[in-house]
């Protein structure tokens, strides 16, 4: 449970990072997708750190529960995806991204990411371990005297 609050935290301050950056300095943002993929090393490299992030979620926290942590594996193997594809089939990835910064889009996902930040958040930041009692010890069934 450790590792999940750890990655909830980290989730949590990139994902509202990003989206209040988005809000603030949208022209920015819109410009991203171009600069990337515009630079075949900085693409390439993306792609890298990306596949790593990726690659690391999913062996450290492969958690596949009916609970919160299971998030955190989706966006694990997602950021593993998206490395691999930016790496292979960059103009791809830049062309499907594209869109997703201009227009209603662009309006949308930074709410969107608070959204999920916060959630994080709560889950990293605020939302208490639940701890059980200790159970107490049982008696052996041994011979009575």
């Amino acid at each position: 449970m450790e590792r999940s609050i750890l990655l909830a935290r980290i989730i949590s301050v990139v994902y509202v990072s990003a989206a209040l950056g988005a809000i603030f300095s949208t022209n920015h943002y819109r410009r991203l997708p171009d600069d990337l993929f515009g630079n075949a090393g900085l693409t390439y490299v993306t792609g890298f750190m990306t596949v790593v992030l990726g690659i690391l979620i999913v062996h450290y926290h492969n958690t596949w529960t009916k609970s919160w942590p299971v998030l955190i594996t989706v966006i694990g193997w997602g950021a593993l995806l998206k490395g691999v594809a930016i790496i292979v089939m960059p103009q791809v990835v830049h062309r499907a991204s594209a869109p997703l910064l201009a227009g209603w889009a662009a309006t949308v996902f930074p709410y969107v990411a608070i959204c999920l930040g916060l959630l994080f958040g709560y889950f990293g930041f605020v939302r208490k371990v639940p701890t059980h009692p200790p159970v107490p010890p049982t008696r052996s069934a041994g011979p009575r005297g």
